[in-house]
């Protein structure tokens, strides 16, 4: 779809690039000649992915093992880039946490552990790389990973569809007020793209056969079709778009809104989101395992 080299002499900063939709869209910006940096906190896993992505593809693959929750950490990691090799030109802002549960049973402390990664984490590696490329004069590209719920809300995903929410109208704030600057901020929305972790901390013990009748397109989404649309936002050949959120979900929240995901969940009593809890429980304490190095 793309030309060889579409990407070459891009240097891009990949969140959350170590898995999931992060590690896929890194795969194709690497194919495509970018030079990568990824972060996230579990520094094995990004060192696994990076091997990974340069055996296949060649390439330059960095990592930064970072929690974006400490802005002054983010500040550094930024910083490091900049030192090492250069200003970046496209960041792409993926890192992210969710659960589902009974927003009245939900705790200050759950509800921070979500707000903190996607809100403000979200925020301060936006606002460390841009506010680097307007004292260096700088253009460049922001894309991020948001859900079709910033249109239509969602139940029992409160925290992380209040903080999409304000990251999808940072979007827009940050196109008019940076635009000037030639910096362009834009948005991808997915509808159901199956992952590990959406997988077991979304849908712990079962899997998307209900999106799938519910969608107009009867099926989930393709990785190549949002790869292909990450690059076209991150490539060059469309400067004027900026300040979009685009869906790409098979016209899934057209059609049924919020009800397309877990208007569903209704129907669980208590002893059901007690085993599913244990489900996110088990699946949390893995990962915190891998976050060392």
């Amino acid at each position: 779809m793309f030309k060889d080299g579409l990407l070459r002499g891009k240097r891009i900063l990949i969140t959350g690039g170590g898995t999931g939709l992060g590690k896929e869209i890194a795969a194709r910006y690497l194919e495509l000649g970018a030079e990568l940096w990824l972060a996230g906190r579990r520094g094995s896993v990004l060192e696994s992915t990076a091997k990974e992505l340069t055996g296949k593809y060649g390439g330059s693959v960095k990592t930064l093992s970072v929690d974006i929750r400490d802005a002054a950490a983010v500040d550094a990691m930024v910083q490091r880039i900049w030192d090492e090799t250069g200003p970046l030109t496209g960041l792409v802002n993926n890192a992210a946490g969710n659960f589902i549960s009974p927003t009245k049973d939900l705790s200050p402390n759950g509800f921070n552990a979500i707000a903190n990664t996607v809100f403000h984490g979200t925020f301060y590696v936006t606002h460390a790389v841009g506010k680097r490329w307007i004292a260096g004069g700088h253009k460049g590209s922001v894309v991020s990973i948001l859900v079709t719920w910033v249109h239509t809300g969602s139940p029992y995903v409160v925290p992380s569809a209040m903080s999409k929410a304000g990251l999808h109208v940072m979007t827009k704030s940050l196109a008019v007020e940076w635009g000037r600057y030639g910096i362009r901020l834009n948005a991808i929305a997915p509808g159901p793209f199956p992952t590990e972790g959406a997988t077991k901390r979304l849908r712990p013990g079962g899997g998307f056969e209900e999106s799938i009748g519910l969608n107009p397109m009867h099926r989930v989404g393709r990785m190549e079709e949002l790869q292909n649309l990450a690059t076209f936002l991150m490539a060059e050949g469309c400067e004027w778009l900026t300040g979009e959120t685009v869906a790409i979900d098979g016209a899934g929240y057209l059609a049924s809104g919020s009800g397309a995901y877990f208007t569903q969940l209704d129907k669980l009593s208590d002893a059901d989101w007690e085993k599913m809890r244990a489900m996110i429980r088990t699946q949390n304490d893995k990962d915190r395992a891998g976050r060392t190095g």
